[in-house]
């Protein structure tokens, strides 16, 4: 081969050197924490599943349009996933007999959708899936939604930077059907409309709206609803389901004090068609990212695609790391991969025996203390040097000297303080 190749990663995807993978696991590591103390539990399933699994989901045209998918040796059809919920709700749907519910999951899986690469979107992402299966009331939607506010809180989001929106299918559909005098159908067309609301010019909008038979009259009952609260939009249609959830759901976020956080809105209407209730997405409040980040709802019978006739409701949501990434960048929230951290380098000279500096390195590890021995042999300046470019925070020097008092010098790279201290694990514990 004459070309050589290129050291891009594919477009849509990205390349993780040590400085983002540490940066990476950081504010993993706060979501996880976060979730762990919530008792939910942590799971993940195959990155191959079958086309069939996501053509059932979301139709056969946006499965084979947005996934990468191929046919195996064996005539399968296979899709890298797209996304985590049918996978959960397959294996939810496999051991149904055998689990305890109600079930608190979450996943932080990688995933891949064919899509052109754009702010908050890229062809491989990783993204948090958090799920709630076997509680058909509003507790399990005030639990999934408390979720969400309090992973941004543990980045340090207050009420200012980030709004929770919230709206209800069930109240969405009756109140469309009362208004327009349509059926369950007929409010499914009029959502999508409403769905891609902010995202095409009014008269666009006016004009869909129209061409699915609405008046003058009744899209500016539809509109009057985007501006009202909770209370004056239920009581447009008292006897619907959606509206008493709705009504049950905010009552609680207030009494938990996270009504702050959150606000009805009609035009939430998240376009997948297996959402059945409760519907809400977070949004970042900045001027210069003023965006949805993330989003998820009730979907109480997307189990049923695998077992005829289950009963299992299901609400959960799903975060991606870019957008979640974007929103800490805007706020100045990104975590300090290197805060709190430790990372030792055993410099080593040619009159000591080998042996000796292991037997350092080895009890540094078991007291629990990041530490290597430098590689090679070079000078010492040379060995400072590198544990300066490479992100060490301290600097053991033990020479024939120091090893036959039984002593060693830890620098502090950040300081230049230097101590003399007893060559042991514990000593070097105590002042890392």
């Amino acid at each position: 081969m004459s070309e050589k190749l290129s050291t891009q990663p594919y477009k849509g995807t990205r390349d993780f050197y040590p400085q983002e993978m540490r940066l990476r696991n950081r504010f993993f590591g706060v979501v996880r924490r976060v979730l762990e103390t919530a008792a939910f539990e942590e799971y993940n399933g195959p990155m191959l599943e079958s086309l069939d699994l996501y053509a059932a989901k979301s139709g056969e045209e946006i499965a084979t349009k947005q996934t990468y998918n191929f046919v195996d040796r064996g005539d399968r059809r296979l899709a890298l996933r797209p996304e985590m919920t049918p996978t959960v709700a397959r294996m939810v749907a496999a051991k149904m007999n055998e689990l305890v519910f109600p079930l608190k999951w979450f996943s932080i899986p990688n995933m891949y959708r064919y899509e052109a690469p754009q702010r908050g979107r890229l062809r491989e992402f990783w993204q948090l899936n958090v799920d709630i299966f076997g509680c058909d009331g509003y507790e399990a939607d005030l639990d999934c939604i408390s979720s969400a506010i309090e992973i941004m809180r543990a980045f340090g989001a207050d009420e200012t930077m980030f709004t929770v929106h919230i709206n209800n299918r069930r109240f969405f559909n009756d109140v469309i059907a009362a208004i327009a005098g349509t059926d369950g159908e007929g409010a499914k067309q009029v959502s999508k409309v409403i769905d891609r609301k902010n995202k095409v010019p009014r008269e666009v909008y006016e004009r869909d709206l129209t061409a699915l038979g609405l008046t003058a009259e009744q899209i500016a009952k539809i509109d009057a609803l985007y501006t009202m609260s909770v209370e004056d939009a239920t009581a447009l249609c008292p006897a619907s389901v959606g509206s008493a959830e709705l009504l049950q759901l905010f009552g609680m976020l207030k009494k938990a004090g996270l009504d702050r956080y959150c606000v009805f809105d009609f035009g939430i209407i998240r376009g997948l068609d297996y959402y059945t209730g409760t519907v809400f997405e977070v949004f970042d409040n900045a001027p210069e990212n003023n965006r949805a980040m993330f989003g998820g709802g009730r979907y109480d019978n997307l189990v049923g695609l695998f077992v005829k006739n289950a009963k299992i409701s299901g609400v959960g949501y799903g975060m991606g790391d870019v957008t979640l990434e974007n929103f800490l960048v805007t706020h100045n929230l990104m975590p300090d991969p290197s805060a709190d951290a430790v990372k030792v380098l055993v410099t080593r000279f040619d009159d000591v025996p080998y042996e000796a500096y292991l037997s350092l390195v080895s009890d540094l590890h078991r007291a629990g203390i990041p530490a290597t021995l430098f590689l090679g042999s070079k000078k010492y300046g040379k060995q400072l040097e590198y544990a300066l470019k490479g992100g060490f925070t301290h600097v053991i020097t033990m020479g024939s000297d120091e090893l036959s008092r039984g002593v060693l010098h830890l620098k502090t790279l950040s300081t230049r303080e230097e101590l003399e201290l007893p060559a042991t694990a514990e000593a070097v514990a105590e002042r890392v």
